[in-house]
């Protein structure tokens, strides 16, 4: 009951949502179906839940409690849900391994350029260091945005671009400007775990478009569209996440048809784009900004300690962005932040450091993807660029108790059912293949394989 109500709290379960099934939840909180059954009972007595005769049980909404962040008091006390992978990433020990995390390691990073725009900083005037930053963020990064923007084919005008305190903080913009409690959203099954956690933090209705290798699966999207009447849809398209996969020129057409068809707005995150070795579709592109809205960030390829992100729309749609970054932030993001981003991305090491990553991350790819086989763990799809790979585990290996037992032994991994709506990638794990290499992550694989095997063969 307290699992329930930890998940109710945090909003990773919304009204009208299924809870998981009885047998899937014993599993997961490892005690007996029975005990699950009396839990579900007294929650339902309560009005917290109701059953669906032949479906399951769905959260009410009755009573529910106002968003809480505290602190559970062991990792293993937490379901593992979004808020938990990204707690354990979070919080972990400098001495801890994160193949689950979702950055580069430091020594990826371009420290150097960071130190050199620091330097050039401290030389800037009083009032860069002082005062708050204007609506639109900082004019050179806005303008060296632009330029990338044309370079993509993307025209768009100085008055449909604004800066963001982070790529989440953009995703919040929107979802504050356009949508209200109770309407119904659509992401990708799976997807990047945080947006359901920010989804169901804005009350909102969440349903999952299933994902296939060249895009969300365009008929389930066109009859979800219609059926639903769903107010926006949110994807990566470039390098998707957590799967890796890129969106192909027919299913990008038939998404932007449905979306024409049904009033349907898109927030198209870009996080990875420069992890592509070329480009592949993207619907804003194909869109030129009138139904799709472009976000992004900075903190995948030069640092998520210096955070700044940006949107770009309609340009009657930022000016009433804006207005909600004024009441929720007071002006655009750190002047600091955006200039030292400027600085670097202007600089011509840029390009450098990212050619040096993607050919990394090549050989990190087709090395991890290798030692993972060995486990009889095999990669969804191989990517084309990026760090992740989204893997099926070996037969009967529930990827949520496989994270609790690798925690215990300062090994952060994330498993499948954190990213899927529909809680059907329970046999899924995502591994990001920079954060990989030390050979302990293998080995804390195959040790807990090992245990839950043993815990089966003593179980039946």
């Amino acid at each position: 009951m307290a699992a329930v109500r930890d998940r109710l709290a945090a909003r990773s379960l919304a009204p009208g949502d299924r809870l998981p099934s009885i047998r899937r939840f014993a599993a997961t909180m490892r005690v007996s179906p029975s005990t699950i059954v009396e839990a579900y009972d007294r929650l339902a007595a309560e009005g917290l839940i109701r059953a669906r005769h032949g479906s399951g049980f769905y959260v009410t909404g009755n009573g529910l409690p106002p968003l809480t962040l505290t602190q559970a008091a062991s990792p293993r006390e937490r379901a593992v849900d979004p808020f938990w992978v990204s707690r354990q990433s979070l919080d972990a020990e400098d001495t801890a391994l994160k193949p689950g995390c979702g950055w580069l390691p430091a020594d990826w990073m371009p420290g150097e350029a960071l130190r050199r725009g620091f330097r050039a900083l401290a030389r800037a005037p009083d009032a860069l260091l002082s005062d708050y930053g204007s609506t639109r963020g900082s004019s050179d990064l806005r303008r060296h945005l632009l330029g990338r923007f044309v370079e993509q084919g993307l025209a768009v005008g100085p008055e449909q671009l604004m800066l963001t305190g982070s790529g989440t903080q953009a995703l919040d913009l929107v979802c504050r400007f356009l949508l209200r409690p109770g309407d119904t959203v659509l992401v990708d099954d799976p997807c990047y775990f945080n947006f359901q956690a920010l989804l169901r933090a804005h009350q909102l209705r969440v349903l999952g478009v299933p994902y296939t290798p060249s895009g969300p699966d365009a008929v389930a999207f066109e009859a979800l569209a219609a059926a639903e009447r769903p107010r926006l849809y949110i994807t990566n398209s470039g390098l998707h996440n957590p799967t890796g996969a890129s969106l192909s020129p027919q299913t990008a057409f038939r998404i932007l048809q449905a979306a024409a068809a049904h009033g349907l707005t898109i927030v198209e995150d870009e996080i990875f784009a420069d992890f592509e070795p070329e480009p592949s579709p993207r619907l804003a592109l194909l869109d030129g900004l009138d139904r799709v809205i472009r976000i992004g960030s900075f903190s995948k390829t030069l640092s998520a300690s210096v955070r700044c992100g940006y949107i770009a729309a309609r340009s009657d749609w930022i000016e009433g962005l804006i207005d909600f970054q004024l009441a929720t932030n007071f002006g655009g993001p750190s002047p600091v932040a955006a200039d030292l981003i400027a600085g670097v991305l202007a600089g011509g090491g840029y390009r450098k450091h990212m050619e040096e990553v993607r050919r990394r991350l090549t050989q990190a790819r087709r090395e991890i993807a290798g030692r993972l086989e060995e486990l009889g763990i095999r990669p969804w799809l191989m990517p084309r660029g990026g760090f992740y790979l989204w893997c099926s585990l070996p037969e009967g290996v529930d990827s949520a108790e496989l994270a609790r037992l690798a925690v215990a032994q300062e090994v952060v991994l994330a498993p499948g059912n954190v990213f899927s709506v529909s809680q059907s990638a329970g046999g899924f794990m995502r591994f990001n293949v920079a954060q990989s290499r030390d050979p302990r992550v293998m080995e804390v694989l195959r040790q807990g394989f090992e245990q839950l095997r043993q815990g089966g063969a003593a179980t039946g």
